[in-house]
C-alpha cells in the first residue's frame, strides 16, 4: 500500500475526504516525525512505538575496494510493533472491520414565518 492508497483507506473508513485524510496523515506523519527529532518516543497503545535509538561509531569495509572505513555514528528511527499488531499479523486475533463513520446529520432550514 503506498501513501495514495493509505489516504483513500482512510478516507472510507472514517469518512471523510480525501483532502481531509491527506491532511490528517500529514499531520500524523509531521507529529511523529518533530517528536522523534526531539528525541521522544511515540506509543501507540496495542498498535506499536515509534523511538530513536543512537548507533556509535564503528569500522566498515568498502565492498569494492575491501578498504576499512570509519562509519559515524548516528540516531536511527525505530519502530517496535506492539502485541495487538503482532497478533493480527500472526493471525492469533482477526482485524476488526473497518468502521464507516456515521454522517453528519444535516441541518434542517429553518421554518418558513407565514
Amino acid at each position: 500500500m503506498n501513501k495514495g492508497q493509505l489516504v483513500d483507506a482512510i478516507a472510507s473508513g472514517a469518512g471523510l475526504t480525501k483532502v481531509q485524510s491527506e491532511r490528517a496523515l500529514s499531520a500524523f506523519i509531521g507529529t511523529v516525525s518533530e517528536s522523534l527529532t526531539k528525541g521522544e518516543n511515540v506509543a501507540l497503545i496495542g498498535f506499536g512505538t515509534f523511538s530513536v535509538a543512537k548507533r556509535s561509531a564503528r569500522n566498515g569495509k568498502n565492498p569494492r575496494t575491501g578498504a576499512t572505513i570509519k562509519i559515524a555514528a548516528r540516531k536511527v528511527p525505530k519502530f517496535a510493533p506492539g502485541k495487538g499488531l503482532k497478533d493480527l499479523v500472526n493471525g492469533v486475533k482477526k482485524a476488526a472491520p473497518a468502521k464507516k463513520a456515521a454522517a453528519a446529520p444535516a441541518k434542517k432550514a429553518p421554518a418558513k414565518k407565514k
